[in-house]
């Protein structure tokens, strides 16, 4: 085993301390958004961090309440009141762990690169839009209205105060987070200087004690999981995909290897265990995995850290925790947002293909309109289709006359669903000689579009009295033709090499 180093651990516990700061106001912004208490955000960050960072498959990856599953939440709650939303986590977790069962982390690396920029660049958006919340205050009617005069101009001072702190602080030294020097330097100077400013406490008070066990009090009956199933596949999908996307960016910043089965594996205990202890679940959080990473902050120590610091807060520092003002915190998140965001994008225009600039934007459009999950699996969709596309305009063949005075049709490509429809009009089965064949050295059979496509090109050569004979298919394409017997009648040609039968389709 490595030997213990007492200034990794010194970096893994302060960043943990930074993170567990930031994610106060987040938590709890997320519960409010949910409409359920503030207790139930902070116990989901505490039981999601805790279990996640000590099993999961990426350690420096955090995880808590975020605002993609409480905006799925919110309907849920209003129409059924929070009991029914602990029932839906368990099942979020239970469907979560049967993904890990089967083992379909793995899939996450199909996601294109373009897909998973515009993932970054529109959470980083959405973050960053998400801190404006904070400059609203209600009104005499109760309306949420924007700060104006002296408040405002004070909250925004500060919060740049605070960035100016992370960006300068690292040239007197990096053995302590600038992150954190920030949010206690400006919570120093507002103490300090009698400065009146929004604070943590104004969202909702903190104070509480360890999250007790407790079944969700909802029937037990097929009407229960009518309603409940389909918010927990929805939360299953957005919680997998923001955390196995997050999981894949922080493998690429340090260079490292995560396990997608074994992340996704933790992440549905940790929902099972949150939603029987009355939080509201969570799942990876992009911005205090960034916190965490940008400290130097890798190891299983800084998650667990945060989880034990949350709830050393709620126990024991409300009263403190909750005076911290609110502009150090939006500070941090901007710096968050800056850092997460992909700036070399936009040297990408001009240099890259069209396709991939689009698939890169809509992602990022589609994550600020609607949610990640829609985001990805349109961002998924389109470059499939994209690349089939493009793998259909590869089909190429070049016909010659062999010694035998037969027609050699010498195909080259991919023959699938997208390149079928002009396959057909390569070849002239009026105009060729009796006996015809197909090439399939640099080209593969891939799908049930090809077979039918072969099919009827053999059946408009055979009403021609013309016989079609396929040479040189490759072990994997014969294999789909095998499948399909009974379907398609052609002549395979002896080849030495591979020893196909004339009448393997017979």
């Amino acid at each position: 085993m490595p030997a213990f180093d007492i200034r990794d651990a010194k970096t893994n516990l302060l960043s943990g301390l930074t993170v567990a700061l930031a994610m106060v106001p987040e938590a709890i912004a997320f519960a409010l958004v949910a409409q359920v208490s503030p207790l139930t955000g902070l116990y989901a960050a505490v039981l999601v961090a805790f279990i996640t960072s000590a099993f999961g498959g990426r350690p420096g990856m955090i995880s808590g309440a975020t605002g993609a599953l409480a905006v799925v939440m919110v309907a849920l709650v209003v129409a059924h009141g929070p009991e029914y939303l602990f029932a839906t986590v368990v099942l979020m977790g239970i469907l979560q762990l049967l993904f890990a069962a089967a083992r379909l982390g793995k899939f996450i690396r199909m996601v294109p690169y373009p897909v998973m920029l515009g993932f970054v660049n529109g959470l980083a958006m959405v973050i960053f839009i998400a801190q404006f919340g904070h400059f609203k205050v209600a009104g005499p009617d109760g309306v949420q209205q924007w700060m104006s005069g002296a408040p405002l101009y004070t909250m925004l001072g500060l919060a740049a105060l605070t960035m100016a702190i992370i960006y300068l602080f690292p040239r007197v030294t990096k053995a302590v987070p600038a992150t954190l020097v920030g949010i206690l330097a400006v919570s120093a100077l507002v103490a300090l200087g009698g400065i009146d400013t929004k604070t943590v406490g104004d969202l909702g008070s903190i104070k509480g004690g360890f999250p007790s066990f407790h079944l969700p009090q909802v029937p037990l009956s097929w009407e229960t999981l009518a309603i409940i199933f389909p918010y927990a596949l929805v939360l299953a999908a957005v919680g997998l995909i923001e955390s196995l996307l997050t999981l894949t960016l922080i493998d690429e910043i340090t260079d490292t290897r995560g396990q997608p089965n074994r992340e996704s594996m933790a992440q549905g205990a940790a929902n099972v265990v949150t939603g029987l202890f009355g939080g509201m679940g969570g799942c990876a959080m992009i911005g205090q995995s960034m916190i965490n990473v940008n400290s130097g902050a890798t190891g299983r120590l800084s998650g667990i850290a945060t989880a034990l610091f949350l709830m050393a807060f709620i126990l024991f520092g409300s009263a403190w925790i909750e005076r911290i003002p609110l502009a150090a915190l939006i500070g941090v998140m901007f710096v968050v947002c800056q850092k997460t965001f992909e700036w070399g994008s936009f040297r990408l225009f001009g240099k890259v293909p069209r396709a991939d600039i689009f698939v890169g934007l809509l992602v990022a459009v589609v994550t600020l309109a609607f949610d990640l999950a829609i985001a990805v699996i349109t961002g998924v969709i389109v470059s499939a289709l994209v690349f089939a596309w493009e793998h259909a305009k590869n089909v190429r063949v070049t016909a010659s006359i062999d010694a035998n005075g037969w027609k050699v049709y010498e195909l080259e490509g991919s023959l699938f669903f997208a390149s079928v429809a002009g396959f057909g009009q390569m070849f002239s089965p009026k105009d060729d000689p009796q006996d015809v064949v197909i090439e399939f050295r640099r080209a593969r059979v891939v799908d049930h579009s090809a077979i039918q496509a072969i099919d009827a090109l053999a059946d408009r050569y055979r009403q021609a009295g013309k016989r079609l004979h396929l040479r040189h298919l490759s072990p994997d394409c014969r294999e789909v033709l095998e499948t399909a017997k009974g379907m398609i009648e052609v002549n395979l040609l002896e080849d030495p090499r591979y020893h196909v039968a004339d009448d393997k389709l017979g």
